[in-house]
């Protein structure tokens, strides 16, 4: 049984406006996702989850399914992604859609690799955890270089070791979350959560992992793009 891909895509972005359909390279961010993953051919269906009518037509045309259209209430700005994922799940179980994997793609991350989605899907059944989380490593460390303010209102370090680190080198590993989660649905349905108690990472490089929050991130994105730097 072949997993199901979730690419979640609500209308009403707030960093960048209309982020989801804007030009990347030539083309709207969420097709080059939708295409992704379906020259993968990993998926049963790539299904857009939206509230926005634009997002749907566009995605159809780049050839997602649009089984449902999302409520406004899990389109909000306060909105959990646990909640689209919930719904997502029962409405496809109610449409006789058969899966108990479900790839969460964010569009924002358009240059992820197949071979690391395989990589993920195949980790996930390998070890029978709950949920596999895209990440990769962070140069910037709250170890070592990522300072907040403190209560008496000076900078701190954000976590302290008793062992003070002189070198980023030395620092404990940290990774960034990066779009990419595989989803073992029946322990979904358990625990009503993405992120459940047995999480395992699966390192995706930082050159095919950017992800796309910022308008510079956008330029950066669209560099690689209209360059067409195979990743």
């Amino acid at each position: 049984m072949k997993p199901v891909c979730l690419i979640p895509a609500r209308g009403g972005s707030k960093g960048i406006p209309k982020k989801n359909i804007q030009l990347l390279g030539n083309k709207p961010l969420i097709a080059h996702t939708i295409e992704s993953c379906l020259r993968s051919k990993l998926f049963s269906d790539v299904i857009v989850s939206t509230d926005d009518s634009k997002i749907a037509r566009i995605s159809k045309k780049y050839g997602a399914k649009i089984p449902f259209m999302r409520p406004e209430e899990l389109a909000t700005d306060s909105a959990s992604m646990d909640g689209v994922v919930a719904h997502t799940v029962s409405t496809l179980h109610s449409l006789g859609y058969e899966f108990d994997i479900l790839v969460l793609r964010d569009c924002t991350v358009p240059f992820i690799r197949t071979s690391d989605i395989r990589g993920a899907i195949s980790l996930l059944k390998r070890t029978k955890c709950d949920v596999v989380c895209g990440v990769y490593r962070q140069h910037l460390n709250p170890y070592f270089n990522m300072m907040e303010i403190g209560p008496d209102g000076y900078l701190t370090l954000s976590k302290k070791l008793k062992k003070v680190i002189k070198a980023r080198q030395n620092a404990p590993i940290v990774y960034q979350l990066n779009g990419l989660l595989v989803i073992n649905t029946k322990q979904f349905n358990k625990y009503k959560k993405i992120y459940m108690p047995k999480k395992l990472p699966y390192e995706i490089p930082p050159e095919t992992g950017i992800m796309i929050d910022t308008e510079f991130e956008f330029q950066i994105a669209n560099c690689i793009a209209k360059k067409q730097i195979k990743v």
